[in-house]
């Protein structure tokens, strides 16, 4: 006879995320890390009165911020190569609507992560309830259904015996590397203190096997062809040779056959920049030396790779007439990208197999690989000495910026201070394997270029959605995942701006993490591309009615919330602030006044952006001219 046992929906709930187990190359360990939770009415009742009785092992981590506790709980399952996750509930309406921009980031960066927001009554009984909307064609809308396209599986629960269907089939999506997204189940409010009697067997340790995905003998034949028929292959790596481990093989392959590596933004750090071969990053943020090597590219080996208009140029980065493309992807979608020769496997083990049968191949690069990356280099070397001066300053950002809104910023934020210098100091002071975080601005385009990681999974950029706000609750993410490590949220100060409440749950749960922030008073990334484009800087800069530069205490922020601040405005001030921080036991915040205008440019690269076609400025009429003439060159699918 079946034995059952009662329990509310939300009790049940907590008790299934407690005995998910996940295999992976023989090492077996729980799934669900804990759970991110702000309460609200639509789930203090139900899903906080389970975790109160009996969370298990569950983590129970108060948030701030919904977006922002979502969006750590995103960093930490990234961190963790998508092999473990938090959950996150909150309230219903806007609790649930602030959801929306993290779910969009883990869905772009195909990262699983689990969303139990609140729902309105199943029974309707007191219809229309705090914070419902209401829309005339249907009743049953609620906030929640704004998250359904962003969503890789998404459910409503309205009986408490839909929770064991519903859960089944979002451990199936989230445990899958081909699948792998934010899973949204909603649950009504009334339904979660529902009580059910359910099947005990429901509760047992259920263990979620991610096997590699072996290549067939037709794609390891195809894929050894195109390898030994080309004489300029160039391998792109991206997110999904990390999230397969894939480092090593590359390497391997790289050395014995010398085929240069580049990098997309998921991938970089798969392989450390100090690898012989290393390129670094390619395309819009791309180095000299990765963009040129794979303009001459006869085959383009792209191992997990979305192909984003960043890594391809806008679809410009490679010589697509007489260039080929083979994917390795565990996503059939994504594999048919760029209408490549497609693998559809296991990254790791598809190199595996192919190391075997390249016996004998080497490509025709000869000493180019070291060239490129030696003239590259020698460019890094020229960025980290760059100094102001007042009266010939050139930007390294090309737009009508003059010097005398450049000597205006100095002024204002009493500094002289290039981003560029900044940045590879703060490289060569920290400890080599610390973790950086970040996500939107100049600074992931700077990140790319010329941070230079000397250990693996180091490199912590979400640019799949470059979303504002991420920086700092990345960060405490990858705490999470990465106690032992010291790690750095590298954020501007419009991005700091959007969304930096966690902060605070760092500082209160003892999760040391280093914030810093580059302030250049304004979205300075945003302001480049207006002026680069033909346009005058309008509303980018952070400016008082009266016309007056923004000159905003960040350090007196994060003092008054109780982490240990610095301000800098010269190397030595940051080097400094650097290694005290490094002692520190809990938070730091290191505001740097950096110049706007002194971030790194594009080199031998470009971006489609909507220009305007009719425009009574000239310098837009030429900029529109020149992306016809460009587009004519650039593949259009």
């Amino acid at each position: 006879m079946m034995q059952t046992i009662r329990l509310t929906t939300a009790q049940a709930l907590i008790r299934f995320l407690n005995a998910q187990y996940i295999h992976i190359d023989g090492n077996e360990f729980p799934f669900v890390e804990g759970i991110f939770t702000i309460f609200g009415h639509g789930n203090v009742l139900g899903i906080g009165q389970a975790l109160e009785q009996e969370s298990g092992h569950l983590k129970v981590i108060q948030g701030k911020n919904e977006q922002g506790m979502a969006h750590a709980a995103i960093a930490y399952s990234k961190q963790m190569l998508r092999q473990k996750i938090y959950a996150v509930t909150t309230s219903v309406g806007p609790g649930a609507a602030n959801l929306a921009a993290a779910a969009g980031t883990a869905l772009a960066n195909q990262i699983p992560v689990l969303f139990l927001p609140g729902d309105t009554f199943a029974t309707r009984q007191p219809d229309p309830v705090l914070q419902q909307i209401e829309q005339e064609y249907s009743a049953a809308v609620t906030t929640n259904d704004a998250l359904k396209p962003l969503s890789r599986y998404w459910d409503r629960i309205t009986r408490p015996e839909q929770l064991m269907s519903s859960l089944l089939r979002a451990f199936e999506v989230m445990t899958d590397p081909a699948k792998a997204g934010p899973v949204t189940i909603c649950i009504a409010q009334d339904v979660e203190g529902e009580a059910y009697d359910y099947d005990e067997t429901f509760f047992a340790r259920r263990v979620h096997y991610v096997d590699r995905k072996l290549p067939t003998t037709r794609e390891l034949t195809g894929a050894v062809a195109l390898i030994k028929a080309s004489r300029h292959p160039v391998i792109l790596v991206g997110g999904g040779a990390k999230y397969s481990e894939a480092g090593d093989i590359l390497k391997k392959l790289s050395e014995k056959h010398h085929i240069p590596l580049v990098e997309t933004q998921a991938g970089k750090a798969t392989v450390e920049y100090t690898f012989a071969n290393n390129l670094g990053g390619v395309g819009v943020t791309g180095t000299l030396a990765a963009n040129k090597i794979a303009r001459q590219a006869d085959l383009i080996i792209g191992i997990g790779t979305r192909y984003t208009d960043f890594a391809t140029s806008s679809k410009t980065a490679f010589d697509f007439e007489h260039g080929q493309f083979l994917n390795i992807n565990v996503s059939r979608s994504q594999a048919y990208k760029l209408d490549a020769f497609q693998v559809v496997a296991d990254a790791k083990v598809t190199l595996e197999q192919l190391a075997s049968l390249l016996e004998g191949y080497t490509s025709e690069f000869g000493n180019q690989i070291q060239e490129l990356k030696a003239e590259w280099d020698q460019e890094r070397e020229r960025l980290s000495q760059i100094t102001f001066n007042r009266t010939d300053f050139t930007p390294e950002v090309d737009n009508q910026f003059d010097q005398a809104a450049l000597n205006e910023y100095a002024d204002a934020l009493q500094t002289e201070l290039p981003q560029t210098t900044a940045l590879i100091a703060m490289n060569e002071s920290i400890p080599a394997d610390s973790i950086i975080v970040g996500s939107a601005g100049s600074l992931p385009g700077d990140l790319q270029r010329i941070w230079n990681p000397s250990i693996t999974n180091t490199y912590h950029l979400e640019y799949g959605y470059s979303c504002m706000g991420y920086e700092v609750s990345g960060a405490l993410g990858v705490k999470l995942a990465a106690p032992d490590q010291e790690v750095y949220s590298i954020v501007g100060d419009g991005s700091f701006l959007m969304l930096h409440s966690e902060l605070v749950t760092a500082i209160q749960y003892h999760h040391k993490i280093n914030i810093i922030l580059f302030d250049n008073a304004g979205f300075g990334c945003i302001n480049n591309l207006q002026m680069e484009n033909g346009g005058g800087s309008y509303l980018c800069e952070f400016r008082t009615r009266d016309n007056r530069i923004l000159n905003i205490d960040y350090a007196k922020i994060a003092e008054a919330y109780g982490a240990k601040s610095y301000k800098v405005n010269n190397i030595k001030q940051l080097q400094d602030a650097l290694a005290d921080a490094q002692q520190q036991v809990s938070s730091t915040l290191i505001e740097i006044k950096v110049l706007p205008k002194t971030m790194t440019h594009g080199y031998e690269s470009w971006w489609n952006v909507g220009v305007a076609e009719v425009s009574d400025h000239e310098s837009i009429q030429r900029v529109f001219a020149a992306q016809q003439e460009k587009l004519k060159t650039a593949k259009q699918y």
